[in-house]
């Protein structure tokens, strides 16, 4: 029997209880917070050395405790701040893939006060360039792929697990941590919540990333948003709060550290709790199975394109995944067959299926346990910190049942963004976040997704902003017009599609087009497809382009 919302969140939040929460004041708006959270990064830190020589990060054959873990990010603080002159505030950015060297860039950056800038590993040297120009960053921590790419930038580069030569001025990591000290101490840094921790880089409706201004604040709330997520499903299904805790959970991590999903609702979440991640160098279905059943894997996180070529993989079924108790996925939408699918392969498996941005520092909704096999089609309710609504196109608030664009409010949601007063402004009022998803809240408070405001597809959980697309196209010397689409598809939820119109005169294949973009966007951007169109691109009287009529003339719907 599945245990009323409200019994459970009393018990949950009571005082003296670990999700008690308090309202203060955040930038001039009344917002609950969770009273016990970690009030920063360095807090955080501090507290994953109680979990002393557990492991807490998996990769290949090393294996790395939290105690090592702490020696390590906190000895690169110190070296960051004796050698690099970094100091509060500094910008230190990260560009690698998922090596445990991003993690302990990561804390030893914050740990140093700096505010760390992960860049996506898979962008273009143009689009790294432009992260590191636009958030000034002081230092570049990078892998030797990354590293390479970057060669001649003018940032004192640091470069982890590099093949070959070192670019020039480069130094390699392990040099620059040097010897690592059992009785190391943080540099003295005094840290405030309202203090600038992450920036993030979002992708541009104008063309151009916007970098997502995390607050101290927003990183400490993170891990028990996630926290208190997971006690609520489990609670919800009538479990005690002693059961619902669970064993040490270990996590497989799917997705990249780069983005809010793998950097908050998995890695701050891990440590806060002491469970165990396990790394990937790529996402393999095969490999992932493999890890699941060595590393004992409890819980499986990534987007539902991870979770469905999981299941999909033909060695499925040769491997003991026995351990596997949780399937969560988030970053982009969940068909319902993926929840069958589940529920057939892995029965007794908890699914679940997060809601959040960069700009809610990842999880603000959660629909898991019985709340989805009963809703598959909801992204579930808001925590407790977060309130939620639907508003019309004034702003006015709509009731329930209607469809309007989501807002959403509390501890998690950002403070705006680095240096674009304007972009803040438009999407970040008095308190509340617009989120440009449009949305209906049903009786008992459940949120159902039903359509994007925002120009946007999603690839495999990675947003895509079809303006951006656009804006490189529009550097080909032949394009006169385009319009990027989203085209469905089985694994990936949509893939890129592009049609375009040439100038008079002008000649290109789609190959020629898609190596163009291939030297200005992230590979993951580019278009799958590209359709010539000889005629105008249809729109309205406003001039925007028709995308509705276009989808329905190239695909039939």
């Amino acid at each position: 029997m599945t245990r009323p919302l409200a019994e459970v969140t009393a018990e949950l939040t009571g005082p003296g209880q670990l999700f008690e929460m308090e309202e203060i004041d955040v930038r001039g708006v009344r917002t609950r917070t969770w009273k016990h959270a970690p009030k920063d990064v360095r807090a955080l830190l501090e507290m994953s050395r109680f979990h002393g020589e557990n492991v807490f990060i998996a990769y290949e054959d090393e294996h790395i405790t939290f105690e090592e873990h702490f020696r390590r990010a906190v000895t690169l603080a110190n070296r960051l701040v004796d050698e690099y002159g970094v100091q509060k505030g500094d910008r230190v950015a990260l560009a690698m893939r998922n090596f445990p060297e991003w993690i302990v860039s990561f804390f030893g950056a914050a740990a140093a006060g700096a505010v760390v800038v992960p860049l996506n590993a898979w962008w273009t040297r143009q689009e790294l360039e432009y992260g590191l120009s636009d958030s000034g960053a002081k230092v570049l921590i990078a892998d030797g792929e990354r590293a390479e790419r970057l060669a001649g930038v003018d940032v004192p580069m640091i470069v982890a697990r590099a093949e070959g030569d070192l670019p020039a001025g480069a130094r390699a990591f392990a040099d620059v941590l040097g010897e690592v000290r059992a009785d190391v101490t943080m540099p003295a840094i005094d840290l405030h919540p309202d203090d600038d921790a992450t920036i993030f880089y979002t992708s541009g409706t104008t063309g151009k990333p916007k970098g997502a201004l995390v607050t101290q604040r927003n990183l400490g709330q993170s891990p028990m948003t996630v926290a208190y997520a997971l006690l609520r499903t489990a609670m919800r299904a009538g479990k005690t709060a002693a059961e619902a805790a669970g064993p040490r959970r270990v996590t497989l991590l799917t997705v990249p550290l780069f983005h809010v999903t793998g950097c908050f609702a998995v890695l701050t979440a891990t440590v806060f709790t002491g469970g165990q991640l396990v790394l990937m160098y790529k996402w393999d279905p095969d490999r992932a199975l493999q890890l699941i059943e060595r590393e004992k894997v409890t819980v499986f996180n990534g987007v539902p394109t991870n979770a469905w070529q999981l299941l999909s993989a033909p060695s499925f079924g040769k491997y003991d995944i026995s351990s596997l108790n949780s399937v969560s996925y988030g970053g982009a939408p969940a068909p319902p067959k993926l929840v069958e699918r589940i529920t057939e392969l892995l029965p007794k498996r908890t699914p679940g299926n997060g809601y959040g941005m960069t700009e809610t520092t990842a999880l603000a909704v959660f629909n898991g346990g019985v709340d989805y096999l009963e809703r598959p089609e909801s992204i579930g309710l808001p925590v407790a910190i977060v309130d939620a609504k639907v508003v019309g196109p004034g702003g006015e608030d709509l009731p329930a049942g209607e469809v309007g664009e989501l807002c959403v409010k509390g501890a998690n949601v950002i403070k705006g963004y680095w240096n674009r007063p304007d972009a803040t402004a438009m999407t970040f009022v008095d308190g509340w976040l617009h989120t440009g998803d449009m949305a209906r809240i049903d009786e008992d408070g459940f949120i159902y997704i039903v359509d994007r405001a925002k120009d946007m597809l999603i690839r495999g959980g990675e947003n895509i902003y079809c303006a951006e697309v656009e804006a490189a196209f529009f550097e080909h010397p032949a394009v006169d017009d385009a319009a990027v689409i989203g085209i469905p598809h089985d694994e990936l939820g949509e893939e890129v599609g592009a049609v375009v119109c040439l100038k008079p005169g002008a000649r290109a294949t789609q190959e020629e087009l898609r190596e163009f973009l291939a030297e200005r966007i992230a590979h993951f951007k580019v278009p799958a497809r590209i359709w010539f169109r000889e005629q105008e691109l249809p729109r309205n009287p406003g001039g925007k382009i028709l995308k509705t009529h276009l989808r329905k003339e190239i695909l039939g719907a």
